[in-house]
């Protein structure tokens, strides 16, 4: 496996580390995946993940910003999402600039669903596939993004998340173009409260969604 590992100058001037993989060469596909603030790439659906769609051919973009550096504690929560949506532009920008990819999948979970809520309006982007990973539906971008998408998508959340709102989990269902999967009890980790075995039952499940997704 090829790893190509980067950075851009983001928002403010503040670097955002970035990491290709690829295991064959001038691949057509690319999977996007745009972590939350705590729940990395390396955390378990990312984790697992990666492995399917290097599996499929797939070359994986890891957007790797650190907004858990002390470096952002002074931002408001309306800065540090101009500061997602920056970043994640440039980024894209920078990784898309020379490439020719024909397919794609963007996966965004949590914060990062605010960034992919900005970046659907890409035209190379407009036939892609999403997957909403606890998507933050309290913001009114995200939940108009997901409502009005013609995007093909998957949403996963848990009626124990603290975004959760079971009005506005409605108004995303009501969209035939996504595919919801509402988890009873789980929380904003995709996890049971002190119950390991039931989360590792729900990450499976989700694995298994997206491979046939």
């Amino acid at each position: 496996m090829k790893t190509f590992t980067d950075q851009a100058i983001g928002y403010k001037g503040m670097s955002v580390p970035f990491t290709l993989l690829s295991i064959k060469e001038n691949s057509d596909n690319l999977a996007i995946f745009l972590p939350g603030a705590g729940y990395t790439v390396k955390s378990p659906v990312f984790h697992y993940s990666e492995d399917l769609y290097l599996n499929k051919s797939f070359d994986v973009l890891q957007v790797n910003y650190q907004y858990n550096d002390k470096i952002y504690d002074d931002f408001s929560k309306e800065e540090l999402s101009e500061a997602i949506k920056y970043d994640v532009r440039t980024v894209l920008d920078q990784v898309l600039m020379d490439t020719s990819y024909k397919n794609f999948y963007l996966i965004g979970k949590s914060l990062g669903t605010i960034a992919l809520s900005t970046e659907l309006s890409r035209d190379m982007f407009k036939d892609a596939k999403i997957v909403w990973l606890t998507p933050l539906i309290h913001r009114e971008d995200v939940l108009k993004a997901m409502v009005a998408s013609n995007h093909k998508g998957l949403c996963f959340i848990g009626d124990n998340d603290r975004c959760y709102s079971e009005e506005r989990y409605n108004q995303v269902t009501s969209n035939p173009n996504i595919v919801s999967r509402l988890f009873d009890k789980v929380n904003h980790s995709l996890e049971y409260d002190n119950n390991p075995v039931e989360s590792i039952d729900v990450l499976k499940n989700i694995i298994h969604d997206m491979k046939h997704f």
